[in-house]
Parts: C-alpha cells; structure tokens; sequence
C-alpha cells in the first residue's frame, strides 16, 4: 500500500534498513540507544530493524558499553563477514582484481599486466573475466556470500538500459565498448550477481570520501594521476561523485598531442606517459625494457639524486614543469567549482609523492583567483595505490545499502556444485 507521498510499507522499511546500515558502517559500533539520533528513528523502529538485520546475519553484537545508572548497552556493527565484494581497476599498466569482505580487508588479490598496446577488449575482458574465478577459489573466499563486483576503468562509462554499461574510452581505442554485456556473456558467476562499472578516478574519488582524506568534506575534488590524469567531482548534489575528464582540459593552443587526438589537452603534458616522453625528447634515459612505474622512479631518482650527486637537469626541468602544468589545470578545478580539498591520488601521483606537492600547491594559489585559492586544502590521498580497486569495490557496497541489505538471491543447492566447478575450471593454475 502506497503512502500520501507514493511510498510503500515495503519502500520505508528498506529505507530504515539503509539507516542503520550505514550508520553503523560508517561510525559503529553504535548501542540501540545511539541509534536513534544518528538515524532520526524512532526507538521501537530501531529495535525493530535490529532485529531484522541481526536475523539475516547482516548486524552482530560487539560488546558492551556502561550506561548512565542503568545497565549497560550493547553496541551493534555489521558483521565483516556477511559478505564479499570483487573491486576490479583496469589501469594502464595492469588490470587488479582483488576480493574484499564487508570491512573491506582484502581477502584475496590478483593481477595481470598490459603491454602499452594491451587495451584489446578481448584482453581485457579475459583478464577480468579470469582474475575473478582466481580470487574466489582463493582459501578465504566465500562465492556465495558475493555481493557484486565493481570495475573501473578509463573513459566515460554510459548506463544503457538495453546493453547495460558501455565504455567510451577514446585514450586507449574503445569505442561504444559493451562491457557489461561482455564480462556477463562469459562471466563465472551466476546471473543473479551484478557487475557495477563506473570511471575509475569516480572511484578513487568514492574510496577517498568514504575511508580516506575526503572524509568530512562536502566539496571535494579527487585527481587520478597516472599514465593520464582525471578528477572526480564531489558536492551535496552529487554525493558519490561525478567523473570529469580534466585530463582533456585545453591547457595550450596548438600544443603537444594527446593520446585522444586533440592538440595542447593537460594529459599531454602532465600524465606519466607524456612526462616520461618528454624526458625522452630532451635526451633523458629511461632503463630500457621497464613499464611506466619503474621508468619513474628511475626519472625522480635522476632529478632528486642522494646526497653528493648533481641532479640530471633535464629530468629535474621535466617534472618542475609537469608540476607547473599539473598546478594551473588545478587552479582551473579551484576556480570552477571552489573545493574545500583537492585530493591527489593514482600511483603517479603518489610516486612523486610529497617532493611533487609543494610546487604543485605554489603553481595552484598562482594561477587561481585568490579568495577560493585561500579556502582550498591541496593534500595527497591516503589510501595508496589500491584505491581504485577499493572504490570499485564499493559500488556494489554502495548498491547493496540503497536496497537495504538485500543479497543477490542465493544459488540453490542443485546449483551451487556446478558454479563451483566453472570456477575451478576458469581459476589460472
């Protein structure tokens, strides 16, 4: 039966379920009686979804606290154990699959890396398609407790409703690419578990504001920085976050071109990919035969040599450069949307780490308006290179709150063996 405001009994108990849910993901353990304020229910609906969460396995007890006079109150947490999430990033030098419980502590991990020419979709769809059977053959994994697998990848991911999520990922090939449609027509896992795939800087922006340095804001802008750059934009009117390709800002008529095809984008003057070509250019020696990471760090080594030895002027030119590039087109993100932080994350990102910050932060309060460059925090990310993997754990998460705990529906014991033995089958040995 529908309400005056067109919900349902049905609609209102889901909701009160997401309530405490996520109250007592993010800020539990938390009593019965704390509850209440943190959710605006009422006591007895309180109890009420208790007991329905801890009858489904979703909620246990974690012990007890003293109350004032009375006896004392037993604090409620989700259980890490009631379920399990596959976070999947389709990097540019890598694609990371790794298995998760509801705490998100990795339980398992896998990797498979790209050739710079790597990006074949067929590829692609295998390495994830095989990174998942291996993770849930994993010692710890438990399949049927599955909540869903997120992906993140490059490009603009559209939500179709009749080839579900389609990727347009014009830096690496792909074109209307049907991910979704790809990864279920040889998918190891049952139908009933949902596939979630979304840009992988939104998903480093929704890991970063939900467990890392955006917790507490509400403006927010989170930067991918790796082979290319990317942001993820958060407001109050878009909670989890919006992708922004800010790696295709103009930051110079004319310019050098980009991976997408356009002349002068930031991306070709700020991504790894370009840093290290430009190091190239100007007579710089990357270690032959290394991928994009090692090639890095032996750039920042040349520039910041230890103690007694001379720099290499020509990487040390390179990246104060890049540091300038990076520092203006955060001052276009300053200026536009007026964030309280800007994080920066992506394994280049934190590769150049804290030597890389300061003379970003300069370049930032030099090219942006001064009132909004005054407000802004420029930091980097906390949560490390597994990030985006984390993040695209958490769109299944995320789906699994806003139905109010409810589980993909279980395989039934006639099933349950032969799913168990396609995994075995598809698992690498």
């Amino acid at each position: 039966m529908a309400g005056r405001n067109g919900r349902t009994v049905r609609d209102l108990r889901r909701g009160n379920r997401t309530a405490v849910l996520q109250r007592l993901y993010f800020d539990g353990p938390l009593s019965r009686f704390e509850l209440g304020p943190a959710t605006g229910l009422s006591s007895g609906s309180v109890s009420n979804v208790v007991a329905d969460l801890v009858a489904d396995g979703l909620v246990e007890e974690a012990g007890s606290v003293d109350s004032d006079g009375g006896r004392p109150r037993t604090l409620l947490r989700v259980s890490p154990h009631s379920g399990q999430m596959i976070g999947v990033d389709v990097g540019e030098t890598r694609v990371r699959v790794e298995l998760f419980d509801l705490a998100l502590t990795e339980l398992a991990r896998t990797e498979r890396p790209l050739t710079p020419q790597g990006y074949d979709v067929d590829v692609i769809v295998g390495h994830i398609r095989d990174g998942i059977a291996e993770v849930l053959t994993s010692e710890q994994a438990v399949p049927e407790r599955l909540l869903g697998v997120g992906v993140g990848v490059p490009g603009i991911v559209e939500h179709t409703p009749d080839r579900g999520a389609v990727v347009h990922g014009q830096t690496i090939g792909w074109d209307a690419v049907p991910l979704e449609r790809l990864l279920r027509a040889t998918s190891p896992l049952p139908d009933e578990v949902p596939y979630v795939i979304d840009n992988g800087a939104k998903t480093l922006g929704q890991a970063e504001m939900w467990f890392g340095a955006g917790r507490g804001a509400r403006n927010a802008v989170v930067v991918l920085f790796g082979s290319g750059v990317g942001a993820c934009l958060v407001t109050p009117e878009v909670e989890h976050g919006r992708a922004v390709e800010w790696g295709h800002l103009t930051v110079r008529v004319r310019g050098r071109r980009c991976r997408c095809g356009a002349p002068g984008c930031l991306e070709a003057y700020a991504g790894a990919e370009s840093l290290l070509a430009r190091w190239r250019e100007e007579g710089g020696r990357p270690p032959e035969g290394t991928d994009e990471e090692t090639a890095l760090t032996a750039m920042l080594a040349a520039a910041y040599p230890s103690e007694g030895t001379a720099p290499d002027p020509v990487a040390l030119a390179v990246l104060e450069e890049t540091a300038e590039y990076l520092g203006a087109g955060l001052s276009d993100l300053i200026n536009l949307f007026q964030p309280e932080r800007i994080l920066i994350g992506g394994w280049a990102g934190l590769q150049l780490g804290t030597r890389f910050l300061p003379a970003v932060r300069r370049h930032a309060t030099t090219y942006a308006l001064r009132h909004p460059a005054d407000k802004v925090m420029i930091d980097l990310g906390r949560l490390g290179p597994d990030a985006v993997t984390v993040g695209a754990a958490i769109l299944p998460l995320a789906d699994f709150f806003a139905s109010g705990g409810r589980r993909p529906e279980p395989l039934g014991e006639d099933r349950l063996p032969a799913w168990r033995a396609a995994l075995e089958e598809r698992a690498p040995r």
